[in-house]
């Protein structure tokens, strides 16, 4: 596999050997002495949106292998001067870049480039507009096998922003395929896809119903950067019909985990006391997600050999 872009390039085995990956990392310790399997590699991290958490989990997974990384934002670079991706990735080859992480506010930008054209670089996708985000769907599953042991038999909220959310999307699509055949969405009509996804149990506006019995929720922000006007309800309203707490969280399974993507807008996806509580695992999915990304590097220029000149 030349590319990484969302989880139907994967067969089953393979989206299996990827996540064994992803959890060997996790258990190897940080010291990347023993494993410099990218050295010489040349890595570009490429990002037309903001990003802390994909963006430097992206960096560190890269040095760990060994490859030598450039960060490149829209920002400061060619891009403000309207240079195409298409001419910018053209570019990134001839200087002899071996893989490009791209953060794109356009949905399927990647996609289609590769339909149209033969890329001679490996693209992994950190994002697509409201398309997928697959290495945070990855890495969100092995944060739930590590807590949990297994997925089977999951039952898994998703709540929030679903209708704008690539975070969702990859999830919904991965954990289905990885045998969770209870996923629920809850959120406000409006932040609603207009029909139940497939692979989807439930869709509703009641919080409370969607948690009932739930060893899972995923809280996710509001995407008011791709939201075109949409009128939704104040901060207080919106906590109070949509956010997590304390009391809301006890109507689910009594070993019901908490994620979130980040960034946590606490005081209205969720309260500080379940942010930081003791049913979070959120910060074990930012740790995770170095592990992820080296799994997705060693994959496309490591295990298969993609994207050597």
């Amino acid at each position: 596999m030349q590319h990484f872009l969302d989880f139907n390039q994967l067969s089953d085995s393979g989206i299996e050997a990827l996540l064994k990956q992803v959890l060997e990392y996790s258990h190897q310790p940080a010291d990347p002495g023993h494993r410099q399997i990218l050295d010489g590699r040349v890595i570009t991290n490429l990002f037309y949106e903001a990003s802390t958490r994909t963006r430097v989990s992206f960096e560190v997974a890269a040095h760990r292998l060994g490859a030598e990384v450039i960060n490149i934002s829209a920002g400061g670079s060619s891009v403000e001067k309207g240079e195409s991706l298409r001419d910018t990735l053209e570019t990134l080859v001839s200087i002899g870049v071996d893989a490009v992480v791209v953060r794109h506010p356009q949905t399927a930008v990647l996609n289609d480039l590769v339909v149209e054209k033969d890329i001679e670089i490996a693209l992994i996708n950190a994002g697509d507009g409201c398309g997928h985000h697959p290495s945070q769907a990855l890495l969100d599953a092995a944060t739930l096998i590590t807590a949990r042991g297994s997925l089977v038999g999951l039952k898994l909220v998703i709540a929030g922003d679903i209708r704008h959310s690539r975070v969702a999307r990859s999830n919904i699509q991965l954990l289905s395929r990885l045998g969770v055949d209870d996923i629920r969405l809850v959120g406000p009509k409006q932040l609603l896809p207009d029909e139940c996804p497939q692979n989807v149990s439930l869709m509703t506006e009641d919080f409370d119903i969607a948690l009932a019995d739930a060893n899972a929720v995923m809280m996710l922000r509001i995407q008011h950067e791709r939201m075109g006007g949409l009128e939704l309800p104040d901060t207080d309203d919106y906590h109070r019909r949509w956010g997590l707490d304390k009391a809301r969280l006890m109507l689910a399974h009594p070993d019901c985990v908490v994620l979130h993507p980040g960034p946590v807008n606490r005081g209205v996806e969720m309260s500080n006391a379940v942010a930081d509580g003791s049913q979070s695992l959120i910060r074990s999915q930012v740790a995770m997600g170095v592990s992820a990304r080296m799994a997705i590097f060693d994959m496309l220029l490591a295990s298969a050999g993609a994207g050597q000149r």
